[in-house]
């Protein structure tokens, strides 16, 4: 095996936690004192004391420092299924000379992503299915060889990119009798090409987010294209889920981003035969690959637009006294269309989580400025500080329009009753938004389970669909026997002209459950529903991979899915990539 590789992947694969989300020396803890810091120097929070969090945990899921779940500290690799592969294929594979292993650590990194279920098991138990070999092309000419050799020895091909999928997408079927190969992209990771003319550029697909837009950097542009997950996903992870960025106002969506995709089938390789910004061609096939959530093939090159980056950045937050009028703000500003980059709406329960991860006072200075504020927005101008909410905005580009496109924005606010709240809330807004995800780690720890899922929805059902999925989470808890109250909140994450994107966090205390993972599976399967019978879709940007297919029928008709499933059977007829998603 190919020593630099194996160093390459282990690495990236060492430094993350095998069992819970991100880097291993980031994480919530409690300290010796029992209050709540977060632990490492990656990220601004880091080597904080959170000073109100565990009062919030405590006394928003009645959950105690006194009562604390173990998980596994490391795997126990006689836990984990043999691996299972012919070995004529092996032959054919070591004459490749592709980087391969068998070992239980590599394969169980890469069989699964990070939905709650999934993570559960991490922590007690184990798969009972997981791939059988990993793979590591370099190139897109050793994709076609795997490829190839997945079809003559009748394989099963799961592809692998960051593995941060909420889907389900990454779990291999129980009922799988074949070889299971992880095809793993990370180490395709190359910009191919910048064309600063055309301001397009080639790129590798194994590559992640944070490494794109460094690389791209070093030449002076970026792509814009910034999910919340993108220190991890990988762009042909973005183009097989049709992700979207938190600066998708000014970027666009994946779908916007993309010019050019080569990608390896069973049948052969799909690309267009020049890269332009646009072709009347019939169907776009860009769009059967976008989306495809790894049953067609594997995406190998993807060229991008690029733009120059940003010469100023400004953040800003606005205080609302409730959330109708932060959402009636954002449908104006998306009606006039002069959303910045980003613009955001939490509600007021996501408002006060946020505040409990403030993390304490420098000095004596900052603390009397936070306390005039508060005073001067909740006294003074009569917010209650249990309905007030607050929007994040983000604008970047030439400075003087910038400042320009602030002041309209902050003008629209005015209308709404909204009070501009300062660059800082803005800033740690963003900030919360890489950390968040380590909460539920945490949380598992002290009997706290929880989860995020999204949809999008017109203007005109945003109020109704948010008020009608809290509430039905809350009402589900408590016929399903939950005994605290959950945490049930929103968020508006991304504005279009024809409606918006909405992002649920929902939590609860699962002590005295007995299958806590069952009962949360049912409370969100009904969330979904509540979601489909308020006019929101099934998703936004997560995908569906195996955990909401039941729904596709419904969310696209039977003719619909019938199509799809034409497109499988005619690119991949022996079902070698056979992860069971979408159909």
């Amino acid at each position: 095996m190919d020593c630099c590789l194996v160093v390459g992947r282990r690495s990236w694969q060492e430094i993350l936690k095998w069992n819970g989300w991100g880097y291993n020396d980031s994480k919530f803890i409690f300290n010796k004192k029992g209050q709540a810091e977060f632990t490492g120097k990656r990220y601004r929070l880091g080597g904080m004391v959170l000073p109100t969090f565990k009062e919030w945990i405590e006394r928003t899921f009645g959950a105690s420092l006194e009562h604390k779940t173990t998980s596994r500290a490391s795997l126990n690799v006689n836990d984990v299924p043999p691996s299972i592969v012919n070995e004529e294929f092996l032959q054919d594979l070591r004459a490749t000379k592709i980087s391969y292993s068998q070992d239980a650590e590599d394969r169980v990194f890469r069989a699964h992503g990070h939905c709650l279920h999934e993570i559960f098991v991490l922590r007690e138990g184990m798969f009972k299915r997981i791939p059988d070999i990993v793979v590591w092309p370099v190139c897109h000419e050793d994709v076609v060889k795997i490829v190839e050799l997945a079809c003559k020895h009748n394989l099963c091909i799961i592809p692998f990119g960051g593995g941060t999928s909420v889907s389900s997408a990454l779990e291999c079927p129980e009922e799988e009798k074949r070889t299971i190969v992880s095809l793993d992209t990370s180490q395709m990771n190359r910009i191919l090409w910048i064309d600063e003319k055309n301001l397009t550029a080639c790129v590798e697909a194994g590559i992640i987010g944070q490494d794109l837009e460094k690389q791209l950097s070093e030449s002076g542009f970026c792509t814009g294209h910034e999910p919340d997950s993108m220190e991890f996903s990988s762009l042909g992870g973005w183009v097989a889920t049709r992700a979207s960025g938190m600066k998708k106002n000014i970027y666009g969506n994946i779908e916007d981003l993309v010019i050019h995709i080569k990608m390896v089938t069973p049948r052969g390789i799909v690309e267009k035969n020049c890269q332009v910004p646009r072709m009347s061609t019939g169907p776009d096939i860009h769009h059967f690959i976008m989306g495809s959530e790894g049953i067609l093939g594997v995406v190998t090159e993807v060229t991008i637009k690029i733009r120059p980056l940003p010469e100023y950045q400004k953040y800003g937050s606005v205080v609302f006294p409730n959330f109708e009028r932060g959402v009636a703000c954002l449908r104006e500003v998306a009606k006039q269309r002069c959303a910045p980059a980003s613009i955001r709406l939490v509600d007021n329960a996501q408002f006060q989580f946020g505040h409990a991860l403030k993390p304490q006072v420098a000095s004596i200075f900052t603390s009397f400025l936070d306390g005039l504020k508060k005073f001067y927005i909740t006294k003074f101008k009569g917010f209650d500080p249990n309905v007030l909410c607050v929007a994040t905005l983000l604008f970047e580009g030439d400075r003087e329009k910038v400042l320009q496109h602030e002041k309209q924005v902050y003008d629209i606010a005015t209308k709404f009753g909204g009070l501009a709240a300062g660059e800082d809330n803005g800033q740690r807004g963003y900030m919360l938004t890489f950390v968040i995800a380590y909460l539920r780690d945490l949380g598992l720890d002290y009997y706290v389970i929880g989860e995020s899922f999204e949809t999008s929805v017109p203007w005109d059902r945003v109020l109704d669909l948010c008020r009608n999925v809290k509430e039905r989470i809350v009402r589900e808890c408590k016929e399903k026997g939950v005994q605290f109250a959950p945490f049930s909140t929103c968020r508006v994450t991304q504005t279009y002209d024809a409606g918006a994107c909405v992002y649920f966090y929902f939590a609860f205390n699962y002590r005295g459950i007995s299958d806590p993972i069952h009962v949360y599976e049912e409370i969100e399967r009904a969330a979904r529903e509540e979601i489909l019978a308020n006019g929101g879709s099934l998703s936004h940007h997560h995908g569906v991979g195996k955990l909401r297919k039941r729904w596709m029928k419904e969310s696209i008709s039977d003719v619909g899915l019938g199509m799809l499933r034409s497109v499988k059977e005619y690119v991949d007829p022996n079902n070698i990539f056979g992860n069971k998603n979408l159909l």
